[in-house]
């Protein structure tokens, strides 16, 4: 269940009626849903927009219309609206957009690669970074390549011993070392120059 502040919904009835036109409610939509970049999309829908695999969401003078495919990654939002100096602001949490870590039966493979989508790689993009999974072994040691800004960066080793290989060890007991499998003499844009 979506739930929509009394705020929120008067916000969008006053965008309604300024749209006017074939316009008959608002659509909400998950974007790269499951992913760490996802995000959510609200846009004016008129009737030949609807496919009929919406969730409809009756609203005070209005319907949200939630994207079929994107009920799963939407349910459980909270949309609001809050009034400001500036006019407002309207916020969409949505819990379950990015997915959901994998549970205790995952692969140790399945919960490394969701910490470094969901938490390492936001931190490492700050920097034009990223980080791949390329292998587990038998002995919890995790194999990772950088790319990127880390490609070749400086910093990569503290970046690996520091950041990376202490966080996946706090939370994943059976990770017992990270190691780098990149290149970084091929590296052609770093964030921070090697020597």
């Amino acid at each position: 269940m979506i739930s929509i502040s009394e705020s929120a919904q008067g916000y969008f009835r006053r965008l309604l009626e300024q749209q006017g036109g074939d316009a008959v409610g608002i659509r909400l939509s998950a974007v790269n849903p499951g992913t760490p970049a996802a995000d959510a999309r609200l846009e004016f829908c008129e009737a030949s927009d609807l496919d009929g695999q919406e969730w409809a969401v009756e609203c005070a003078g209005f319907v949200l219309y939630v994207d079929g495919p994107s009920v799963p990654y939407l349910d459980a939002a909270e949309i609001d609206f809050v009034q400001n100096a500036t006019g407002g602001q309207l916020t969409i949490r949505a819990p379950r957009i990015k997915g959901q870590a994998p549970g205790e039966g995952a692969s140790l493979v399945e919960r490394v690669r969701w910490l470094l989508d969901s938490e390492i790689n936001p931190q490492l993009a700050a920097h034009r970074g990223r980080v791949s999974l390329e292998a587990v072994d038998a002995d919890g040691v995790v194999w990772l390549r950088f790319g990127g800004g880390c490609h070749g960066c400086g910093m990569a080793d503290v970046t690996l011993k520091q950041g990376i290989e202490k966080t996946l060890r706090a939370r994943l007991p059976e990770v017992r070392e990270v190691r780098d499998v990149t290149d970084h003499d091929s590296g052609t844009d770093p964030y921070i120059s090697r020597g």
